[in-house]
């Protein structure tokens, strides 16, 4: 910015995606307010590290998951057209799971207290309540934690392609936004 502000210090702009370290932030948050804190921050990481589209996060359902065998799994039913995909479920994701599904007795992941599967404008609350308990000084929506997930993978060098795989992304003009602004990438090059 001109006056030597970021975009995320200043009031009411908009942003596409938060930093690994921000989308953390908002996860941990996540697991220390509201009323159900342990799904809330589930809920969360699933976002954040499956890329999830919010209409897919809250379509979950226990059949979607392999939390027994040796890969432990998740079958992303991706929405809007995308490809479906398989992804591996991290350990401690595994746990957080299975100390969810302990307390359920339905098929979807994320219910609401009445029992039917959490509305999106339910989601968006509990997202931009847990970007303010982070202390990020604007507001927090849930397609952010999908965006920091393919600019993460870009940043850690992840070909285009299996980001394009990942998010489920039928065209790769909608995956090079992230492998364009990756500076780390950028970096790499050199003409010798």
């Amino acid at each position: 910015m001109r006056d030597g502000r970021t975009h995320d210090e200043i009031p009411n702009v908009r942003r596409k995606y938060l930093s690994p370290d921000e989308a953390r932030r908002v996860i941990e948050a996540a697991g220390k307010v509201g009323r159900q804190p342990d799904r809330d921050k589930l809920l969360l990481t699933m976002l954040f590290r499956h890329g999830l589209r919010l209409s897919e996060a809250i379509d979950l359902r226990w059949s979607d998951f392999d939390l027994e065998s040796k890969q432990r799994t998740l079958f992303v039913r991706r929405l809007k057209g995308s490809k479906h995909s398989v992804h591996t479920l991290e350990p401690d994701t595994v746990r957080m799971l299975k100390r969810h599904q302990e307390q359920s007795d339905g098929n979807y992941v994320f219910r609401s207290e009445r029992g039917g599967p959490l509305s999106s404008q339910i989601v968006q609350v509990i997202v931009a309540r847990a970007g303010t308990e982070a202390g990020l000084s604007f507001k927090v929506h849930p397609h952010q934690l999908r965006h920091a997930c393919g600019f993460a993978l870009a940043e850690e060098g992840t070909d285009t392609r299996l980001i394009q795989d990942y998010l489920g992304h039928r065209s790769i003009a909608n995956t090079v936004v992230y492998t364009e602004t990756s500076a780390r990438r950028l970096a790499s090059v050199r003409v010798r």
